[in-house]
């Protein structure tokens, strides 16, 4: 219990959200019977414009009347339990599109080491000296494993990857492990690298990078995409009960931020049963929806025990998951022009690479489809796209067949790909953070003009498309107000307004984390809005975020309530 409530307190204050209780006018528990919101801002998100309602009335967990105040109670048999917004504003729950909720389970036994504002690591010793102080506090024995996530070279002072020897000076027993903030990788140190099986003997696996000393094969400590992959399937976890009781924490943190959807975006099978055997247990509160990973297909596809498609206790299996490239920042997205600063591991004329060929991606995505399971596509590079693009086109997908393929990130996208997304029927999720958080990464990298088009919000708007906008989380934190903000003002670290012409209005934005990632779901009749017929989900707001008196201002509303189908799961 301690450690659920001290990865709860780390958690909330990074994202700027208390978990203190305050006085407010809701019921504790209204949704046994009829409850009628009114008294604000009451934006129901239905439409491609605002709109707004007096009041809104819930039965049982669901919205039975969204409309006048005076007609609501009409409609009541009985008197309803009255919520006065006092002024605040009500919206439905925010919709994690896309995020890796068994990451969030799993960072109570790992060390913040990201630079700020996640964390505050700005060099090598701070992150060596967290490592530390952590193994201290929790009595990590000198063979054990540590673990810190977060890590990102290029924010550090030193602007380079940590090296085996640099943290084999301070932790020569221990085996070491610090992910990439990309989730794509991770540095080792000499034990962790042994227990690993890698040494200079092993050859880099197609698709994976494992950067190597000066003028030698040994290994200098960073595996990125393919190369890692493996590793991180076989880290040691907690026993069951532990990891199905941090759940509880791990939702609290998106509840804190006024989500009611959490989503495990890339599921191993092991993962895929703990989620079960959570569920069964009534342990889940908000919807968990999980995209099981490409990498075990053979093992779930078509299996009765992981049905796809439907909700059983909050948990839902959605579609597969193929991981196409890595990430920008890291420099191993897929692109069509070389990195100007060269590779991960100072590989020149380096594009990235695939982890998947095309034409065995191709099979794979066909035969998801044919079984009706819904394909998921990570890619960042405007190549990994291409290929996303292809294996759609080769499962004979057409837009008018409504299977809503999903392009997770579609960051470096090129302008004629919207047309293709048009006619396919591609919904992109895209990742407005990346451009304050590696912006200036990202000009350094691929040329201002490529990088003013990531993620390209205005122009996927403008085509028609419905989109939806996330975090990635633990990459970026879970707060939805930051997400508003990126996608309204696209402002790099250094002040700098990247791709201007790609900032959208703040309506635009909440249906990023609202009804795109709703539809995205095939759940527009289910949540995402204030309706009639929908899930009794809610977000209160001190503030209305069409209302603000500038852009900047977003940042700073506070989330004062989340209702997940009538039931209060967080007040402030």
């Amino acid at each position: 219990m301690k450690k659920l409530f001290l990865l709860t307190l780390i958690l909330l204050a990074a994202s700027g959200c208390g978990n203190q209780a305050q006085e407010t006018s809701s019921a504790d528990d209204p949704a046994a019977g009829k409850t009628l919101y009114f008294g604000g801002d009451i934006l129901t998100m239905a439409g491609d414009r605002p709109a707004y309602a007096e009041a809104v009335l819930t039965d049982n967990g669901q919205i039975t009347f969204v409309g006048n105040k005076q007609d609501a109670l009409a409609a009541c048999a009985t008197t309803p339990t009255l919520v006065d917004l006092l002024g605040k504003t009500m919206l439905p729950g925010f919709l994690d599109p896309h995020s890796h909720f068994m990451s969030a389970v799993m960072m109570v036994n790992q060390v913040n080491v990201a630079a700020p504002p996640m964390g505050d690591a700005q060099d090598i010793p701070t992150i060596l000296d967290k490592l530390a102080a952590f193994k201290a506090e929790r009595q990590i024995a000198d063979d054990d494993w540590l673990v810190g996530w977060g890590y990102d070279q290029d924010l550090l002072k030193e602007r380079r990857h940590l090296t085996k020897q640099d943290i084999d000076a301070r932790f020569p027993t221990n085996k070491v492990l610090i992910i990439h903030v990309s989730m794509h990788g991770a540095v080792l140190n000499s034990p962790a690298l042994a227990w690993a099986g890698i040494d200079a003997s092993t050859e880099t696996p197609t698709g994976g990078i494992i950067a190597r000393l000066p003028g030698s094969n040994e290994p200098a400590g960073l595996l990125m995409e393919m190369a890692y992959l493996p590793v991180f399937g076989k880290l040691p976890q907690p026993g069951d009960a532990e990891l199905i009781d941090q759940m509880q924490a791990a939702q609290q943190i998106y509840a804190a931020n006024g989500y009611t959807q959490a989503v495990e975006g890339f599921t191993h099978v092991k993962d895929m049963e703990l989620l079960q055997r959570a569920a069964s247990a009534g342990k889940l509160f908000l919807d968990v929806v999980s995209l099981p990973g490409f990498n075990e297909m053979d093992a779930w596809l078509n299996n009765p025990a992981y049905p796809f498609g439907e909700y059983h206790n909050h948990l839902k299996f959605q579609g597969g998951k193929f991981t196409l490239d890595g990430s920008p920042q890291g420099r191993t997205a897929y692109m069509t022009t070389p990195y100007l600063q060269g590779g991960p591991a100072d590989e020149k004329d380096w594009v990235g690479n695939t982890s998947i060929p095309r034409d065995e991606l191709a099979r794979m995505a066909k035969v998801m489809t044919d079984n009706n399971i819904q394909i998921n596509f990570h890619a960042n590079g405007d190549v990994a796209i291409d290929d996303a693009i292809y294996a759609i086109e080769q499962a004979g997908i057409t837009a008018d067949q409504d299977r809503r393929p999903i392009i997770i990130h579609s960051q470096f996208q090129r302008p004629e790909h919207l047309a293709q997304y048009v006619q396919l029927g591609i919904s992109p999720s895209y990742f407005t953070n990346h451009v304050f958080y590696w912006g200036d990464v990202h000009i350094g990298n691929v040329g201002r003009k490529k990088a003013g088009f990531i993620s390209p919000l205005k122009a996927a708007h403008d085509a028609g498309l419905i989109t939806s906008n996330h975090t990635d989380f633990n990459v970026t934190p879970l707060d939805p107000f930051f997400v508003l903000w990126t996608a309204m003002k696209r402002e790099t670290r250094s002040g700098e307004i990247l791709g201007a012409d790609q900032c959208v209005d703040a309506y635009t934005a909440l249906q990023g984390l609202t009804t795109g990632p709703a539809y995205q779901f095939f759940e527009e009749n289910r949540k995402g809005m204030l309706k009639a017929g929908l899930l009794a989900d809610f977000v209160i707001l001190d503030t209305n975020p069409l209302r603000v008196a500038t852009v900047d201002n977003v940042r700073g509303i506070k989330v004062l309530e989340t209702i997940k189908e009538g039931r209060t799961i967080y007040r402030r």
